[in-house]
């Protein structure tokens, strides 16, 4: 269509393109080329009088490619800021024991200063002439050996001591080398969660942008095209026969999580967070599996990793789907070819089919 709609519809789908690539891991960011107004694209492409053409299918399934790609992005950085922020709260613990163990340490080393100090002067009043001049002026030859042996045993327990400071001193030391050291991590990692966060905003604010530029019967027909994708994902996957090898049934905890996450249906989405008004997709299967007893990691690369990978044809209510090769997104299996996930910003938790996505695996996290 060559009116003024069309003209700002791909600009705007332009302008994402550029995002994206912008966005790309290992790329710097630049602010993308500002958006023209709907008034100067109108006015360069099309006279006053008129009326735009209506946007096609085929333009708006291209914005509908252009939107999964940045919410995909937003998905990845979301990622990574959750990496950050639990990495960031693991290091503020380390650093809080660690300087607990200094402190214990400074007492204990005074202590033993001051026990060494006493020793010390102790020999110092029993010193000052050899031990057979002891022996000679002592009027009791047994009282003076049993004297020494005390020495001696004063000396061995004073050379404890020594030795005893030496090692409290060099953990002194090591703690704070090592307090130094997650100090440095903690500031590693507030950069990087800094660098997500401009990542997701920069991601939803293109994408905000982008269905901005649509008409309200536009972006229903948007709508229509991604549950219609969702649909078809969906068919093809149930095809395939899967549902049939799906006798397995839940788990106690598996039974407890599916109850929460189902508790937490049309909440909205919202990146980083972990419930209990909003969530983003591993905050709702990390907090649900929590509820039921068993901690798991915070996002979704992370419960890939560190979670019993299960066959799709064996998993059971509970189970987790991770999704995309990068395993960005993560969803709980409730039964019937069914999920429940939080998908993307400006969506509410909801339940989907499990296969309307692209599936990369399944993990257990009470295996």
């Amino acid at each position: 269509m060559g009116t003024g709609k069309r003209g700002l519809i791909t600009a705007a789908v332009t302008v994402v393109c550029a995002v994206t690539v912008l966005a790309a891991p290992g790329m710097a960011f630049a602010a993308p080329s500002p958006t023209p107004s709907p008034s100067a694209s109108a006015s360069a492409s099309a006279s006053p009088s008129a009326d735009p053409a209506p946007v096609t299918n085929e333009e708006l399934e291209a914005v509908r490619t252009k939107l999964e790609k940045l919410y995909h992005a937003a998905s990845v950085a979301t990622d990574e800021y959750n990496a950050a922020e639990e990495a960031a709260e693991k290091q503020s613990a380390e650093i809080v024991e660690l300087a607990k163990k200094i402190v214990q340490g400074k007492e204990k080393l005074a202590e033993l200063k001051k026990r060494a100090g006493s020793a010390a002067a102790a020999q110092y009043r029993s010193g000052g002439l050899p031990d057979e001049a002891h022996l000679m002026l002592s009027d009791n030859p047994q009282h003076f050996l049993d004297n020494t042996r005390r020495v001696l045993q004063g000396q061995r327990a004073t050379k404890g001591l020594l030795a005893e400071m030496t090692r409290t001193q060099q953990d002194l030391e090591q703690y704070a080398k090592d307090a130094s050291a997650q100090w440095r991590r903690l500031e590693k990692g507030r950069k990087a969660k800094a660098a997500a966060q401009k990542k997701i905003e920069k991601q939803i604010k293109a994408a905000e942008e982008l269905e901005s530029q649509l008409e309200k019967e536009e972006r229903e027909r948007l709508a229509e095209l991604e549950a219609a994708a969702a649909r078809k994902a969906q068919t093809a996957w149930l095809d395939s026969g899967i549902l049939e090898d799906l006798k397995t049934k839940a788990s106690e905890r598996g039974r407890k999580a599916v109850a929460y996450a189902t508790e937490q249906l049309g909440k909205p989405y919202e990146w980083g967070a972990e419930g209990p008004k909003t969530y983003d997709c591993s905050g709702l299967t990390s907090q649900a599996w929590a509820s039921a007893g068993r901690p798991i990691p915070r996002t979704s690369q992370e419960q890939w990793k560190r979670l019993k990978h299960v066959p799709v044809e064996e998993m059971r209510p509970g189970d987790l789907i991770i999704y995309n090769a990068d395993a960005s997104h993560v969803a709980m299996y409730v039964g019937d070819g069914s999920i429940i996930h939080a998908p993307r910003p400006g969506r509410t938790v909801t339940v989907a089919g499990a296969g309307s996505m692209r599936i990369l695996g399944v993990v257990r996290p009470d295996a």
